[in-house]
């Protein structure tokens, strides 16, 4: 018989403070590198170094959420694959809530499951601005130049209509620069999504069947359709999205992987501290002299779970950059 969730003793004892301790940890770590590395980035002036050519940690300009990988392929593409791929999502997603009832809802894989397919339909609203963007004639690179004074300011480049020597220079104190429009808000939450959307799919696909299929299930269970594409499905059409957009991805947004992480495991908490009911997974069960491993060594999954899709991107930015390089020489 299970134990009551709601007896306090369920809750006072080292098991539980020890695997609050794991999460408290983990979401003060997750809080100093998101202030670190995108509260205070976001208030600098993000301007390329033509001698050294480097961006701001965790920049995102403004094409990048929509454009797409390959300069050949039409962003076009990009926004029918996504709103095909929201289709697929959204489809599946009320399929499983209808035959498994709310109660599904409770999982981990529900909630990853949500927000890719709200990634896709948030993914989708950003391609079609931006396709109307390029359809208007935007410059292909988003960039504008501009006559950076360092004692009183930036100058706005001379337009067509204006000539050169009517604007005021003096040659010391200007550099000419190169300016690239940086994404606002919904941009930044947009990149923010994405990537919390690929450590998660990386965790739940990896942990259901590596971890939870062959140790945790009954041997005479036998997986259904839903099973398999809740677990599947989701990491394709990520892995397609990844390989075709051009966002990139900063290491230290695992930061907010591992804050919807807790979210989730804080939430469970909540719930069975107030009703005793089933666990959605046998190890977050505190009952368990063995949950705080258990804890620990889902936390550090994180890791490998995000830290795959960190190398694809690279893999497919370099192998990209060696493309241009060959076609450039």
């Amino acid at each position: 018989m299970a134990d009551d969730t709601t007896d306090p003793s369920y809750w006072l004892n080292w098991r539980f403070f020890l695997c609050a301790l794991w999460i408290i940890i983990a979401m003060i770590l997750a809080s100093i590198l998101i202030i670190k590395y995108e509260v205070f980035n976001k208030k600098k002036t993000h301007e390329k170094d033509d001698e050294l050519d480097v961006d701001p940690v965790g920049i995102l300009y403004d094409d990048e959420t929509w454009r797409t990988s390959l300069k050949a392929l039409h962003p076009t593409w990009l926004l029918v694959y996504r709103l095909f791929a929201f289709g697929v999502m959204l489809a599946l997603l009320i399929a499983n809530v209808i035959i498994g009832g709310a109660d599904v809802l409770f999982y981990y894989t529900q909630w990853t499951f949500a927000l890719v397919t709200f990634y896709f339909g948030f993914a989708s609203s950003h391609s079609i601005y931006g396709c109307y963007q390029y359809w208007n004639g935007i410059n292909d690179d988003n960039i504008n130049n501009a006559i950076i004074d360092h004692e009183r300011g930036m100058y706005m480049a001379p337009s067509e209509g204006l000539s050169s020597q009517s604007m005021p220079i003096n040659a010391p104190n200007h550099v000419l620069t190169r300016v690239r429009k940086t994404a606002g808000v919904s941009g930044y939450l947009f990149q923010i999504v994405f990537q919390i959307c690929s450590g998660a799919v990386g965790l739940t696909d990896s942990v259901f069947w590596f971890i939870i299929y062959p140790f945790l299930t009954p041997a005479e269970y036998s997986l259904s359709f839903l099973d398999v594409t809740m677990h599947s499905v989701n990491a394709v059409l990520l892995l397609v999205d990844i390989f075709l957009n051009r966002l990139r991805f900063p290491f230290f947004r695992l930061a907010y992987f591992g804050l919807w992480t807790c979210v989730f495991v804080v939430f469970q908490w909540i719930v069975h501290a107030f009703v005793s009911m089933w666990w959605p997974y046998s190890f977050l069960d505190l009952s368990s002299p063995y949950a705080p491993i258990w804890y620990l060594g889902v936390g550090l999954i994180h890791l490998p779970a995000y830290g795959i899709f960190a190398l694809i991107v690279r893999g497919k930015q370099l192998l990209l950059s060696r493309l241009h390089d060959m076609h450039g020489a």
